[in-house]
């Protein structure tokens, strides 16, 4: 889903005017007459959220300066951006000063205004990563910060809220890379038991550890040194068993025991140890169907599954894909030092429209891939060229004719089609070693397609100047392969 932009202003004219230009930039547009509106709106719980808000300062009544004063007393986070009529620094500190992201000038040039929206939305996408990622460092993720925009995800995220309010086991369960440790972690910060611990284990650890890891053991007692377990790491807090479904059967008969006496015999240990921890487990296959095959104990089966959550595969909650690819690529972009402000339109429609097999793990390695190769501010459709070898539509190709209103050295060429950016064939289908001029026309032609056939770039980006560029352009055949004749100038440079 785009982003929605609220635009306040008290003249027609100007809102018409603005909300044309957000639609143009390909963003959802509404638009608000009055400060009032303004505060009625990003308070409305029923309406689809507000992600940036484009002010007027001067309004009658209530004036874009007293809006800003009283969204900062609410501790509002969204961004804004305030107009002013006058070009004076000391006209926009006042408003700066109070919150807002950036102003502009009445009237807006088109160019001036996206760069301001891309950097505020960019901006604010990134701080909200911080806290995300902050909160989950220290245990204090909820579930708001888990809703998304599905009514799939929105109905197990009511499920977790009512199972951290109980003491009962919780089964998550889903496909591998939904999210199901992120999800527990929200379950145990909005319990009663958030002040404690958070302990992981995984249940696919090698069979010899298992037991040790788990429930620990005492010096000498088959160990150099005392071995404490997760279980008693947990207590007072959540243990978190993940990959339930890999425990092997012998400790599975362990497990239920312990959770049938509510406590732990450590090996060595003189006195049983008190279990006072919540269980949450999580399982990436079918439990009934392992059960059905002996593979899991049906009475460790019935005794986990008390308050099971199915947590949705990414394909089920495809309104929440443009949130998370915004998410990641801020975190990426600030880690990386790149410069990538956001993701293009149609590259968001890519992300939408495919499967994602491996769910939110595997968006979020598409996204970290497309961020280190982009040269760009935006993600465009050619930063996920495997993705778009699989859906059908996006083949990674430009119209072939010339952009008329373009200058010549910046015409589309027609792109080749790409399925991995990094593999270039060495060898003929013959298997012998290609020629060295062939290999040069390919990396050439990827380059035109890299770059939307912007010969300053290509240029620079090949390490070659532009004349030589446009002479093994001519030496290739390639601009009469791509359908286009070289402008006079053109063929001067290649001579």
């Amino acid at each position: 889903m785009s982003p929605q932009i609220l635009i306040a202003d008290d003249d027609p004219v100007q809102r018409r005017r603005l909300e044309t230009l957000v639609h143009q930039f390909g963003y959802q547009a509404e638009t608000a007459e009055s400060g009032e509106a303004v505060l009625a709106r990003l308070q409305a719980s029923s309406a689809a959220p507000v992600d940036l808000v484009i002010l007027d300062l001067v309004m009658p009544n209530l004036d874009g300066m007293v809006v800003l004063s009283r969204l900062r007393e609410r501790g509002e986070k969204r961004p804004i951006i305030v107009q002013t009529c006058r070009a004076s620094v000391e006209s926009a500190v006042p408003a700066m000063r109070l919150g807002a992201h950036d102003f502009v000038v009445k009237p807006v040039g088109p160019e001036r205004l996206q760069v301001a929206i891309k950097n505020a939305l960019a901006s604010a996408r990134l701080a909200e990563e911080v806290r995300f990622l902050t909160r989950q460092a220290f245990g204090t993720l909820v579930f708001k910060d888990l809703a998304g925009n599905s009514m799939e995800m929105d109905r197990a995220v009511r499920q977790g809220e009512r199972a951290a309010k109980l003491a009962i086991p919780v089964l998550l369960e889903g496909e591998p890379g939904t999210g199901k440790e992120i999800f527990a972690r929200a379950i145990h910060a909005s319990s009663g038991r958030r002040g404690g611990p958070f302990v992981t284990f995984n249940c696919g650890a090698p069979p010899d550890d298992l037991e040790r890891l788990l429930f620990g053991c005492e010096k000498g007692a088959g160990a150099a040194e005392k071995t404490v377990g997760k279980w008693v790491e947990a207590q007072g807090g959540t243990l978190f068993f993940d990959r339930i479904c890999e425990l092997p059967l012998e400790e599975q008969g362990r497990l239920l025991r312990v959770l049938q006496e509510g406590e732990i015999h450590r090996t060595g240990a003189k006195r049983p140890v008190k279990a006072d921890i919540r269980l949450i487990f999580a399982a990436n296959r079918n439990l009934i169907e392992q059960v059905k095959s002996g593979g899991f104990r049906d009475d460790l089966y019935y005794r986990i599954n008390v308050f099971p959550i199915s947590v949705p595969p990414l394909r089920a909650r495809r309104d929440d894909i443009a949130s998370l690819a915004h998410r990641f690529c801020a975190r990426f972009a600030a880690a990386e030092g790149k410069p990538v402000r956001g993701i293009g339109a149609e590259a968001l429609a890519l992300l939408g429209a495919y499967d994602w097999p491996g769910n939110v793990r595997q968006l979020e390695n598409a996204v970290f891939r497309a961020v280190v190769l982009a040269d760009g501010g935006e993600l465009t459709v050619a930063e996920f060229p495997q993705i778009a070898a699989r859906v059908e539509g996006f083949d990674v190709r430009v119209p072939a004719a010339p952009v008329p209103a373009r200058p010549p050295c910046e015409r589309e060429f027609i792109r080749v089609e790409v399925r991995d950016p990094n593999v270039l064939a060495l060898l003929d289908e013959n298997g012998n070693v290609r020629h060295l001029d062939r290999l040069e026309a390919d990396a050439i032609k990827f380059a035109l397609a890299h770059y939307h056939g912007q010969m300053s770039a290509v240029a620079r980006k090949l390490g070659i100047g532009r004349s030589t560029l446009y002479r093994k352009l001519k030496q290739h055949d390639l601009l009469k392969q791509q359908g286009l004749e070289p402008a006079p100038e053109e063929l001067a440079l290649g001579a």
